[in-house]
């Protein structure tokens, strides 16, 4: 049974850098970062596969957001910089412990188990 724990939101001015974290335990084929902005559906971040360490990245976010992934700590990170406003929202942990083979890396259904969520507030 995969089990998380996410810290590292907070709030920071616009151009600053945050970074997240989410232990992970238990089998995981792609660990994920999602977020929800106010009054918007989650939206896939970034992703990361295990097997073939590839990275994914919304538009939004890519050249700024960096996925890493520590594997004798089990810790899953997402180094944000150069921080926008519009990036404020509540930021999801996300694993994929299948893997599920035709679904792609931004899409909810992919991922089985979430984070609690971590508060990431940008202000100009």
């Amino acid at each position: 049974q995969v089990q998380m724990v996410e810290s590292g939101g907070g709030s920071v001015q616009a151009g600053g850098s945050l970074r997240l974290s989410c232990v992970v335990s238990g089998s995981m084929y792609a660990l994920a970062w999602f977020r929800r902005l106010p009054g918007k559906e989650r939206e896939g971040v970034a992703a990361y596969y295990t097997t073939s360490r590839n990275t994914y990245y919304s538009d939004s976010v890519t050249g700024r957001f960096q996925i890493s992934h520590d594997k004798p700590t089990n810790t899953l990170y997402l180094q944000m910089t150069d921080l926008k406003p519009e990036d404020t929202a509540m930021y999801y942990c996300a694993v994929d412990s299948g893997p599920r083979f035709g679904v792609r890396w931004f899409e909810e259904r992919r991922y089985d188990t979430w984070g609690q969520g971590t508060q990431v507030t940008v202000s100009s």
